[in-house]
């Protein structure tokens, strides 16, 4: 099979273009990839993962083709596939796992050690995670596909909520990992740091997980009002006030039960300076606002190399962590990639029962793949939009 094939192009700091790319193969190097599929890709989201590529905040290379949230129709299969067919629409966890090794066999397949030679861990189009060709793109090739792939029960009703179900590749199952792994649960109360597209979809988690009050903090006064379109209290971080004089009047505690951190690395101060980095603001106040006992969880991204931090420990990974601080309060913290198949397969589940409306809490708008670079510019300027890349006009028509 050969056709034309076209990806969004990692093209330098600040820049991305949509270029003409290779057709992908069943193929690994010289390798026939007897396990894998090809994609026609129906959908394709914007990460705020992409964005600290984009932003030069990594070592990614020119030339990277992005994309590592892909939902779509297998169009051809490799010998081996016994559980996928041709037609089946399928999402796609980011994590790339072959369900053979150690950690794959233990769920951990954001961790697994045969899919990339450099370290634990694999994605698509992503930066030090294994050299795979990403997924904003026409057509993409993915392996292992019986182990990775969820396909959809029915074709029709995975079109109709296409909107909802492309969230399931990462950000949905990252934001629910991120309230699991914080012990969220019936009655807790919630803080969830940022209201990007992660921090949003933890709301929705947490609510769905049977938290009392979920609380989100930011700093854009769009992402906020979002948070509060389905029953979020808000903290306008700008503010000079402590976030515990915040909490106090909205809970009748300057604690939380558990507190999520969506933010990452990037992390800005609080208060007047607000537009200053401190890389370890977001761990330090989930710390001081957490009860002693409670649970941390930290899907915001941390990197082991950040060429534009301003501080040169910064730039190594080393951030001024207050751990004294959670040793003492007795917190648990949990890091890491979230392991998406862990979760997809019951959010599938919630979403086409109509327990939970994913695509509106975060604010899905559809887009073109020629319409990607001014996408990935709006997703940095602070919208509070979750931005859709629909290659082949199949779902914005």
């Amino acid at each position: 099979m050969s056709q034309a094939n076209r990806g969004v192009v990692y093209m330098g700091p600040g820049k991305v273009e949509v270029q003409a790319i290779p057709f992908p193969e069943l193929a690994l190097g010289k390798r026939k990839c007897e396990h894998g599929v090809i994609l026609r890709v129906i959908t394709t989201n914007i990460c705020g993962s992409d964005q600290h590529m984009v932003r030069g905040r990594t070592t990614a290379p020119q030339g990277l083709v992005l994309g590592h949230e892909i939902t779509g129709e297998v169009i051809e299969c490799g010998r081996d596939v016994e559980f996928v067919a041709v037609g089946d629409i399928v999402s796609v966890p980011f994590n790339i796992a072959c369900g053979r090794c150690r950690n794959c066999k233990e769920g951990k397949t954001g961790i697994c050690l045969n899919v990339n030679p450099a370290r634990p861990g694999a994605a698509y189009g992503y930066v030090d995670m294994g050299g795979w060709v990403g997924g904003q793109t026409e057509y993409v090739m993915v392996p292992y596909a019986d182990f990775n792939l969820l396909k959809f029960p029915d074709r029709e009703l995975a079109m109709d909520k296409i909107g909802d179900l492309t969230l399931l590749s990462d950000i949905f199952p990252t934001g629910f990992h991120g309230c699991v792994t914080a012990g969220v649960g019936p009655g807790s109360t919630v803080y969830i740091a940022g209201a990007g597209p992660v921090g949003l979809a933890a709301a929705v988690s947490a609510q769905l997980l049977g938290a009392a009050c979920v609380v989100v903090g930011d700093m854009n006064p769009e992402r906020l009002a979002q948070a509060e379109s389905f029953g979020c209290e808000t903290l306008d971080l700008r503010q000079d006030t402590p976030m515990a004089d915040m909490l106090e009047p909205i809970l009748g505690d300057r604690e939380v039960d558990c507190a999520v951190d969506a933010v990452g690395f990037e992390a800005r101060c609080h208060g007047h300076d607000h537009s200053h980095e401190q890389p370890a603001a977001v761990l330090n106040a989930c710390m001081d606002i957490t009860r002693a006992g409670g649970q941390i969880g930290i899907p915001g991204l941390y990197v082991t190399e950040d060429p534009g931090a301003e501080s040169a420990d910064a730039q190594h990974g080393n951030l001024s962590m207050r751990l004294g601080l959670g040793w003492a309060k007795s917190h648990s913290f949990h890091t890491g990639q979230c392991p998406v198949m862990k979760y997809h397969r019951q959010l599938m589940q919630a979403i086409l029962f109509e327990r939970v409306h994913i695509a509106q809490a975060v604010n899905v708008q559809v887009i073109s793949l020629d319409d990607a670079p001014q996408g990935y510019a709006d997703f940095d300027g602070g919208v509070a939009k979750k931005f859709v890349i629909d290659p082949h006009g199949s779902v914005a028509a």
